[in-house]
């Protein structure tokens, strides 16, 4: 690897650890609400009839299946989210967006848009835009 590279991995890396930190910081400043928990809603929010498997949303939040259980209990006692049992199988679990889950999401959303946009948007000008996406896409596959 050269040193190029090598300082590319690097500063990869640290974007990886520090902008999930800030956005969540600025979440639980600006609306009580930590990241994990509004990506949560944010995907059941977009599945179809706002519910998908434990086991789904796990794999879609990058989370283990006991700690997307942990959050959704967290947004249950809370009311945003509820919990019922799939049709298909009786075993497993979906989790269900509630009313007052998606009122909740609406709420915090400009606080997380205005969180992406001050650490990554307004860092990139619009001719890099399309070139970071693209690369961003080609390394995600």
């Amino acid at each position: 690897m050269s040193p190029h590279e090598e300082e590319l991995v690097r500063e990869l890396a640290r974007v990886m650890l520090v902008l999930p930190r800030a956005v969540d910081a600025d979440m639980m400043r600006e609306q009580r609400l930590p990241l994990s928990e509004y990506t949560t809603l944010m995907h059941l929010s977009e599945a179809t009839d706002r519910r998908m498997r434990m086991s789904e949303l796990a794999s879609v939040c990058s989370l283990s299946l006991s700690g997307m259980t942990r959050i959704v209990t967290r947004l249950e006692t809370q009311g945003l989210v509820g919990r019922e049992r799939c049709a298909e199988d009786a075993r497993g679990w979906n989790a269900v967006l509630t009313d007052q889950g998606l009122a909740r999401l609406q709420e915090a959303w400009p606080a997380h848009l205005s969180s992406v946009r001050r650490h990554v948007l307004d860092h990139v000008d619009a001719a890099d835009l399309t070139r970071l996406l693209g690369l961003m896409r080609r390394i995600a596959t």
